[in-house]
């Protein structure tokens, strides 16, 4: 149901585009959110809400990660220039996801942010390896990579 909702909502999309005779990107989100409104209206009580659920937490994903990237960024600019408050590290980080694609994923978004480079997943793919530019606790690190990342990560795959 979830498919055919999201293609639903491209269709929405396209005839929205169609209509306006505008091709931009800023048209195309409008479109995508207008449909998306249509369709949360159009389907109240009818059918699986599970996607409408999954946009805006997907949203807010991205919001995050982009948010964390620009962070990290700032971090190693300072971290680079003021090279005595470097604490690299190996961190072992255990593992929720299960699937090979849900922990490749995870392992790129590890890696896009800056000071983090992922190393290696165990054989049993119960533990990823990641290399810390900059170590200040071990267990807030773990965390801060499971609730901003993994935990939503999955929500939106599962």
């Amino acid at each position: 149901m979830t498919k055919s909702l999201f293609l639903s909502n491209l269709m929405l999309t396209l005839i929205w585009v169609l209509a306006t005779g505008v091709l931009t990107e800023e048209n195309l989100l409008f479109g995508f959110f207008l449909g998306f409104g249509v369709l949360w209206i159009v389907t109240t009580g009818k059918t699986d809400r599970k996607y409408f659920y999954i946009v805006p937490t997907l949203i807010g994903f991205i919001g995050t990660l982009l948010w964390e990237i620009i962070k990290a960024n700032f971090m190693t600019v300072k971290e680079s220039i003021f090279q005595d408050q470097l604490e690299p590290a190996i961190i072992k980080y255990p593992l929720k996801a299960k699937t090979d694609g849900e922990i490749s994923l995870l392992a790129n978004i590890v890696a896009l942010t800056p000071g983090t480079v992922v190393i290696d997943i165990s054989d049993d793919k119960k533990v990823m390896f990641i290399h810390v530019m900059h170590l200040k606790d071990k267990e807030s690190f773990i965390k801060e990579i499971q609730t901003k990342f993994e935990n939503k990560l999955l929500k939106i795959i599962r």
